[in-house]
């Protein structure tokens, strides 16, 4: 058990990740993940979707982390954006603020990468939302256990000719290729900027 954890909470360390990367280029914004839930040092499910699209179809989403936890937020969101139409940036703020100040939020072990066509963030239960760093070529952002190799290949392949969704697919395998704890079962969602 890592140094703080409490008793209860001991399987957490168990837990792995997954990866989910998005990728902004040419007026078009993806979202990529695999499907591999693992639980220690066992692969439990290698299909599980964890990139779907809210908000009635207007907005996009990946989320690394415990599953249940992860809907739980996809749930709260969808609520945020009905509450807030067409401002997904207010909504994650405002999911931000509740995932830090409710007692329940404050329990959950996940973190998403969202985007409409005009936003892309990234929400952590730290209170964090976050855009990704624009350059020229586009822009990209990576969570879970694979991320970090994911974001760098990523970032790598923006210059490319490739568009974004080949150039998510591509991070995504590379990162496969390289962290245990993703899979090749990628799932990828796109959306156009206006």
């Amino acid at each position: 058990m890592q140094n703080g954890a409490r008793p209860q909470d001991a399987w957490l360390d168990q837990w792995h990740a997954t990866t989910i990367v998005l990728v902004r280029k040419g007026g078009r914004t993806v979202i990529g993940g695999d499907g591999q839930v693992s639980l220690g040092q066992t692969i439990i499910k290698g299909n599980a979707k964890k990139v779907r699209r809210l908000g009635k179809g207007g907005v996009i989403a990946g989320f690394a982390g415990a599953t249940a936890d992860a809907f739980a937020l996809f749930e709260r969101l969808e609520a945020k954006l009905e509450q807030y139409p067409s401002q997904l940036l207010r909504a994650c703020v405002e999911l931000a603020k509740d995932w830090r100040t409710d007692r329940y939020l404050r329990r959950l072990e996940a973190m998403m990468l969202v985007a409409d066509p005009e936003a892309a963030l990234v929400l952590t239960g730290t209170g964090d939302v976050l855009e990704p760093e624009a350059t020229p070529e586009g822009s990209a952002m990576a969570i879970g256990s694979g991320g970090n190799y994911a974001l760098a290949a990523a970032r790598a392949l923006l210059p490319t000719d490739l568009d974004a969704e080949a150039i998510a697919r591509r991070s995504l395998e590379i990162a496969a290729d390289i962290c245990v704890y993703t899979n090749r079962n990628i799932v990828v969602e796109a959306i156009d900027s206006k």
